[in-house]
């Protein structure tokens, strides 16, 4: 809700939500990534079925804040324990990790020896050297019949869903600054709250609308990428929403090494971005979609490396020179490699507790 506008009680949205759910059966509705998330917190408080807000003109509305935002600085005082870690629980050794397929039950070991990242070798002393390269470190599930989607349908969902990362998250283009443009033609433009937030983040970027909680944007006169290779790790999994939806949920980690953009510079730096992404299917007899688009639910993001309080549109990683220079991080600590912490609870422990500290690079 921004500064200004009246709160609406608990109780009176609860009220609205009912007789939402008593009006016109089968009329299709523009979906709200905001009463997604608010219906869902009711079904978890009260185990009642309650239907997301439609965006009718007549019926109140709120903004959307279908988002969580978290973000990590690095410790000058550990460099050693930055670029600990080529080993992995997962996997072990320096042998690939097969793709993942369920959430780990504990984050990747930290080696004593510090190995730091070269130009050649921009993945030493991090599990990512271990990971997948782009789309290939996301594991894809196997295709069932869900809700009004066949099988057929619900594989090309997967795949959709995954060519939207690539386009957001590790798309060469947008990683140096241009606008996400096969991204955003995926998001159901009737989905008016997202389209608000997208062309305002674009515009204006704030901790409100921020490009980086959906994008990977790196300001190409101020940094590059080392090579063509992002590493990635993380899974898709689907279930049955709202009004038979297929309700994708994408949980990939991205890892970024970078250089100054100065010609001749050689130290490497990394910034790490966590993104869950939930994306609804919906059933265009019920919902106002365009064809092979979806309709946002949430995003999370988690952020190392990145900017702390920076909200240019753009990560903003740190070489020595700066973290020597910087304090640490004032919230508390992470390890940015670990996946085995559900996205909602990390977001917890973040807080408003401001940068914290990872525990490695």
């Amino acid at each position: 809700m921004g500064k200004g506008e009246p709160s609406i009680p608990d109780e009176e949205w609860e009220r609205f939500l009912r007789e939402a759910e008593a009006g016109t059966a089968g009329a299709p509705e523009e979906p709200s990534a905001r009463a997604r998330m608010v219906a869902q917190r009711l079904r978890e408080e009260t185990g009642r079925q309650e239907p997301w807000r439609s965006g009718q003109p007549a019926r109140r509305q709120r903004s959307l804040v279908a988002v969580a935002l978290a973000v990590v600085a690095l410790d000058p005082g550990r460099v050693a324990g930055w670029f600990g870690g080529g080993g992995g629980a997962e996997g072990g050794g320096s042998a690939p990790l097969a793709v993942e397929s369920k959430r780990p039950s504990q984050p990747p070991p930290t080696e004593a020896a510090a190995q730091q990242p070269t130009v050649e070798q921009p993945f030493r002393g991090s599990p990512a050297a271990q990971w997948g390269d782009g789309t290939a470190g996301i594991g894809l599930p196997g295709a069932r019949a869900t809700g009004w989607m066949s099988k057929k349908q619900v594989a090309q969902a997967l795949e959709k869903s995954r060519d939207f990362l690539a386009a957001s998250s590790l798309d060469p283009a947008v990683l140096r600054g241009e606008r996400p443009e096969k991204a955003i033609a995926l998001i159901n433009p009737r989905q008016s709250d997202v389209q608000d937030y997208l062309t305002t983040a674009f515009r204006s970027p704030s901790r409100k609308n921020d490009p980086l909680l959906l994008f990977s944007r790196f300001e190409k006169t101020k940094v590059r990428l080392v090579g063509e290779v992002v590493k990635t790790r993380g899974r898709i999994t689907y279930r049955e929403g709202e009004r038979g939806a297929v309700e994708v949920t994408t949980d990939v980690t991205y890892v970024y090494p970078v250089l100054r953009a100065a010609a001749g510079s050689d130290e490497v730096a990394r910034t790490i971005v966590r993104r869950e992404v939930v994306m609804s299917w919906d059933d265009p007899a019920k919902v106002v979609i365009e064809p092979g688009t979806f309709s946002l639910v949430s995003y999370k993001v988690d952020t190392t490396n990145g900017g702390c309080d920076t909200f240019t549109g753009y990560l903003t990683p740190k070489f020595s020179a700066e973290r020597a220079s910087s304090p640490p991080g004032d919230g508390a600590e992470v390890d940015p490699y670990d996946r085995s912490t559900p996205m909602e609870a990390r977001m917890r422990k973040a807080g408003d507790a401001g940068c914290g500290t990872a525990t490695r690079s």
